[in-house]
């Protein structure tokens, strides 16, 4: 029964690699300028962790084989060095891998995180807020009013809290319930959340950002294929998580600046 047991564990250890060595169940189609690093990132993780586990599988399926005919009394050597030594070893193992890691991951990540978005990138706001996402962008004159908190009101849709009437960086900001970027444009994402933690995922473009409430966080990225796309909240912010989405729409630079027009219409 015991060697069964060990046959078992190997056939469903190598059944569950299958799956992700054929990429069956992997990610749409990337439409960003990093989403290349961001996968490459990904197959080397998967690769890594996924040795590991047929490794640790194939070692947990010979130790049960090997001593599956043992009975109580019968003598076990024991591994030199003792307990102390294969958990010291477990340690450096895994802390190599996870530096490894973290060192191939510098690449894929320094291009959102560790690098400065280009000069002429185009500003977008982002609010996260119980159950919605709002979107800002400058008038204009390229500025974005203030936010004035004790303003903010569902019931008057004055999501960013703007004072329209005593700023004059406010008159032109124009606020959506959809985001639009033109495509092949830098896009320079900024993030706040209203009240608790959220998230910002979009899977075609390899992003997936934390709303910190009390943090104003900042991405850039580029997207390369027109189309539309969702934005979905990824963290448990409430009763109402789980319908709190967006769309996102990438448009030629024509249409994005008719899209922009006619919102600004609506102000």
């Amino acid at each position: 029964m015991a060697r069964f047991f060990a046959v078992t564990i190997v056939l469903i250890a190598i059944a569950s690699a299958i799956p992700i060595l054929r990429h069956t169940w992997w990610m749409p189609q990337d439409i960003s300028t990093h989403g290349a690093a961001i996968d490459e990132q990904m197959s080397e993780t998967m690769a890594e962790a996924g040795i590991s586990f047929l490794a640790s599988q194939i070692l947990l399926a010979f130790f049960i084989w090997k001593f599956s005919s043992w009975r109580p009394g019968e003598k076990i050597r024991n591994f030199p060095g003792g307990a102390m030594t294969m958990v010291i070893g477990a340690f450096l193992l895994v802390g190599t891998e996870v530096l490894a890691l973290g060192a191939f991951g510098v690449k894929a990540w320094a291009q959102i995180y560790f690098s400065p978005p280009a000069p002429n990138a185009m500003p977008v706001q982002v609010q996260a807020g119980q159950f919605a996402f709002y979107f800002r962008y400058p008038g204009a004159d390229g500025k974005f009013g203030p936010i004035h908190p004790e303003r903010i009101s569902e019931a008057n849709q004055n999501f960013y809290g703007l004072d329209q009437d005593h700023d004059p960086d406010a008159k032109d900001d124009v606020v959506t319930a959809e985001m639009a970027i033109p495509v092949n444009r830098e896009i320079l994402l900024l993030m706040h959340s209203k009240d608790v933690g959220h998230s910002f995922f979009v899977p075609e473009l390899r992003i997936q950002q934390d709303f910190v409430p009390g943090l104003d966080l900042a991405l850039h990225f580029t997207a390369t294929k027109v189309g539309r796309y969702e934005i979905v909240c990824t963290q448990l912010c409430g009763l109402g998580h789980y319908n709190m989405k967006a769309y996102l729409s990438v448009l030629s630079p024509a249409d994005f600046d008719n899209w922009l027009k006619k919102q600004a219409a609506l102000q």
